[in-house]
């Protein structure tokens, strides 16, 4: 595992050897961001863009995007094999103050979470068998935490039930991987 361009381009990543959390493939991270980088479906400004990065692992999705563009991450993890990964990772690459670290349950992190905060970007990287996430997609249109102008990344497994992702959510792109399903969303109006 690596970060694949930018800054850090090749830096090795820490990952948990454990088999509670999967890893982002880096051939799945790289075909993210070449459709986040060129889909005319997709405007966003990068630079600048506050990213929340929830079951974040090891953070391979946020860490990448920190490589590549001035931007902030909210990494949110309760698992703590994952947390000691995804701290050596940011150690490892000097972002202490581009990063602000949750290791908390999600949910935890929405009760506390101040209502003035908003995100550009929000990257979903649930286990597979985890379909409680649906509940978390809830909580985002409650809170208004989203710009305006804003993307949604899910990642799941593309045999999972749950290919009804959420009425809410118009799915503007939706690319298969390997094993791997990925939706680039945003909330209906």
């Amino acid at each position: 595992m690596r970060v694949i361009s930018g800054k850090f381009k090749n830096k090795k990543l820490f990952f948990p050897k454990n088999f509670r959390t999967r890893p982002l493939k880096d051939s799945v991270k790289e075909n993210i961001f070449n459709i986040l980088e060129h889909s005319n479906k997709i405007n966003i400004k990068f630079n600048e863009s506050v990213i929340l990065d929830l079951y974040s692992g090891s953070g391979s999705f946020g860490l990448e995007f920190l490589s590549r563009y001035k931007s902030e991450v909210y990494f949110v993890e309760n698992n703590k094999d994952a947390i000691k990964s995804l701290e050596k990772n940011i150690q490892n690459l000097s972002l202490n103050n581009r990063v602000n670290l949750y290791e908390q349950d999600v949910f935890d992190f929405f009760k506390k979470l101040n209502s003035k905060k908003k995100f550009d970007i929000i990257f979903l990287d649930p286990p597979f068998a985890d379909y409680k996430y649906k509940d978390v997609i809830k909580i985002i249109i409650e809170k208004k935490i989203l710009n305006k102008n804003h993307l949604v990344v899910i990642h799941r497994e593309k045999s999972a039930l749950d290919s009804n992702i959420h009425d809410d959510l118009d799915i503007i792109e939706n690319r298969v991987y390997g094993r791997s399903n990925i939706f680039f969303c945003k909330f209906l109006s």
